[in-house]
């Protein structure tokens, strides 16, 4: 069973730095394609980033890309996304997501297995 606990969030003012951590665990991670999505209160969760099971081909949303780098480390079964320049309106809950297979995708219904999620607050 492949199990992913996020960390690394927490309360920080608009223009500062985080990163966010993703473990992986009960699979070979370099057989999945990760992703992270992110959810504000009363919105529907949304694409943030992904990037294929070799590392490589990372996809951005619009709304961050330039400011956000996803990254993993095939060794540490770890996925990272580097958040810099944060606005309040990244303010979310963030899971990360695993896809089996190269690529990953925007739709969520094409991972299989997801984290608890991490809370980001950013404030003004």
């Amino acid at each position: 069973q492949v199990q992913l606990v996020e960390s690394g969030g927490g309360l920080v003012q608009a223009g500062e730095s985080l990163i966010l951590s993703c473990l992986v665990s009960g699979a070979t991670f370099s057989s999945y394609a990760m992703g992270w999505f992110r959810q504000a209160p009363g919105m529907e969760r949304e694409y943030a980033a992904g990037i294929s099971r070799h590392g490589g081909s990372p996809y951005y949303s619009d709304s961050v890309k330039g400011r956000f780098t996803i990254s993993r480390d095939n060794a540490k079964n770890t996925v990272y996304l580097q958040m810099n320049s944060l606005k309040p309106e990244d303010t979310a809950a963030y899971y990360c997501a695993a896809r089996y297979g190269v690529s990953p995708s925007t739709n969520e219904q094409d991972y299989d297995s997801w984290g608890q999620g991490t809370q980001v607050t950013v404030s003004s």
